[in-house]
């Protein structure tokens, strides 16, 4: 048995094959066979698609901004 070598996916790859997913109109296997990934990882993207989606529509009132404000009158001192 070879071993096949790391591969990395784009999140362009990552959604398209999590958005099939999420569609149920193939089965996981079928997914897998598909896209030549393991059904495994299908389940994982999609939860984390389904974890993300809310973001997509705006941002909650309890969620941190992912980096904090810059004070523009600082930064000429």
């Amino acid at each position: 048995m070879t071993k096949r070598t790391r591969r990395n996916h784009s999140p362009a790859f990552k959604a398209k094959v999590a958005l099939a997913a999420v569609k149920g109109e193939k089965t996981l296997a079928e997914l897998a066979q598909q896209f030549d990934v393991h059904p495994n990882q299908i389940t994982t993207w999609r939860g984390q698609l389904l974890e993300g989606a809310a973001g997509v529509f705006g941002s909650d009132s309890h969620a941190e901004p992912a980096e904090p404000a810059i004070d523009v009158k600082t930064l000429h001192a």
